[in-house]
């Protein structure tokens, strides 16, 4: 079989049919490898690099010999701005810099696949009829949450995230909510549970085929 039949729920945690999921999306074997890569591409991604340290061109003062070389019983020296000296330069230290790099779109795009694999394997791939909401206010959603039982969870919607749900998750613990564009491996895992609407696994199926 090329595909899988999954139930399909509402916000007030009825039944609203079955849909169809594509094996060569959501039915992929488990690959911890790949998605470790694809962690590790974006953490580095994240990274803001500005960490700096000051080599001796960029210390100030030290222009003068702090003593004679000879005859004081002292080690030589020519600048108070060397290593050894405090407040002295660091040598081959950090200097702002990205730490991107490159993975193949191949490996990222079987990545996203092997995540949303491993939360259906798992059974903790929700789909949603809709997550659209009347009012923008956390406790209504905080209701909804409370009859579903997710304290954590990835909410993926279609091209454009209802504002008014999006408003009512953004004070809840543990509940994230992205566009089907933005969705990716570190914020699937992190999350216990994956909820995707209607909308989301028709796009994601359309993108990732």
């Amino acid at each position: 079989m090329t595909t899988m039949k999954l139930a399909v729920k509402t916000l007030e945690n009825k039944d609203a049919g079955s849909i169809e999921l594509d094996n060569a999306v959501f039915g992929l074997p488990a690959r911890p490898d790949i998605l470790a890569r694809m962690v590790r591409w974006q953490l580095a991604k994240r990274r803001r690099g500005t960490h700096d340290t000051k080599e001796i061109g960029e210390i100030s003062g030290g222009g003068k010999k702090p003593w004679r070389q000879k005859g004081t019983g002292r080690a030589r020296h020519g600048s108070t701005r060397s290593p050894q000296w405090r407040k002295g330069a660091v040598i081959f230290g950090p200097t702002p810099r990205s730490h991107a790099y490159d993975l193949p779109k191949k490996v990222r795009k079987l990545a996203l696949k092997t995540a949303l694999s491993t939360k259906q394997a798992e059974g903790k791939l929700i789909v949603l009829d809709g997550a659209k909401l009347p009012s923008g206010k956390t406790k209504d959603l905080t209701q909804h949450l409370a009859k579903l039982g997710w304290s954590s969870a990835l909410v993926i919607d279609g091209l454009q995230v209802d504002v008014n749900f999006a408003r009512a998750a953004r004070n809840i613990p543990g509940i994230d909510v992205l566009p089907q564009q933005g969705a990716n491996v570190y914020d699937i895992l992190r999350r216990d549970m994956l909820v995707l609407t209607k909308d989301a696994v028709t796009q994601l199926e359309a993108r990732l085929k």
